[in-house]
């Protein structure tokens, strides 16, 4: 079975989407499509802008879901998912994908949620830390013992989780966490805490923002970060993408999941390699792949 999986923010490059942009008028005009309802060229700034330019939080979201989801559309009968996922972002690329929202609907909805996330990144200064060579449990344990708010945030692979929260309790987790015997606990140049609690005033923003949105029934099974299980009725779709923000991305689990349930193959879809990277960390035996045209 064809498992295709979508990248989130941090994949982003300069020159993204070009080679596209040249080789499909599809994609030139859909491209087109997303300045017009941007307000803005996200295209000059995709295919000529540097990686800080890429860097802004209203242009990086946008960028990665573009790349992805217009690659998607211009594969066309290529393009034949038996399941699909997508990692934080990703997971709205993947529901275009499978045709759970509108093109239209889903540039709107990263769109409001890159905002809404980063005025929540401004109202209390906080950071994310990636933690490499511990068991998952003995990372939950030591941000359930620290002061201030420190929580489990992106579970990507065993042996390399990310946690998320204020910048005195990420440090402070940090510190503890090389004591117990981590191989590395080191600050990411992220702009917030994002899948914490600190997100809530962006949950709330984004849930009012899907709620008024059409979501159809998709046309394969999403794995979604929060469930991390096959999901397709769209009522339950909309709350995991609500919940999402304030959620740990469940990576693991969810291949681990996809992979149960009769996946063979994992193509990535969008800008990057990180999680085809992942899969093979997960289990090794997978064939992986990325999407080209």
């Amino acid at each position: 079975m064809n498992a295709y999986i979508f990248p989130g923010q941090g994949a982003q490059f300069s020159g993204m989407g070009l080679d596209l942009f040249e080789k499909s008028t599809q994609a030139q005009d859909l491209f087109k499509k997303a300045n017009a309802i941007l307000g803005f060229s996200i295209t000059d700034i995709m295919f000529e802008g540097s990686a800080e330019d890429l860097k802004q939080t209203k242009v990086t979201q946008p960028a990665v879901f573009l790349h992805s989801v217009i690659l998607s559309k211009v594969l066309g009968e290529n393009f034949k998912p038996d399941m699909v996922a997508g990692h934080s972002l990703g997971e709205l690329s993947a529901l275009v994908a499978n045709n759970t929202l509108s093109f239209e609907d889903g540039l709107k909805l990263v769109y409001k949620r890159a905002m809404a996330m980063q005025q929540a990144c401004e109202l209390e200064p906080s950071t994310m830390a990636a933690v490499l060579g511990l068991e998952d449990e003995v990372v939950e344990a030591v941000c359930a013992e620290t002061e201030g708010i420190v929580v489990a945030a992106n579970y990507n692979c065993p042996g390399q989780l990310v946690i998320s929260g204020d910048v005195k309790a990420v440090e402070a987790a940090c510190e503890t966490l090389k004591e117990r015997g981590a191989k590395r606990a080191m600050i990411l140049p992220v702009g917030g805490a994002f899948h914490s609690p600190l997100m809530e005033p962006a949950r709330k923003e984004l849930a009012a923002a899907i709620e008024n949105t059409t979501f159809n029934i998709p046309s394969c099974p999403i794995y979604q970060n929060v469930s991390t299980f096959a999901v397709t009725n769209p009522e339950e779709i909309k709350k995991n993408l609500v919940f999402q923000l304030t959620a740990p991305v469940k990576w693991t689990q969810s291949v681990q999941n996809m992979i149960k349930d009769g996946a063979t193959n994992f193509t990535e879809i969008g800008p990057g390699k990180v999680l085809q990277g992942l899969v093979k960390k997960i289990d090794r035996q997978m064939e992986t792949a990325s999407a080209s045209i």
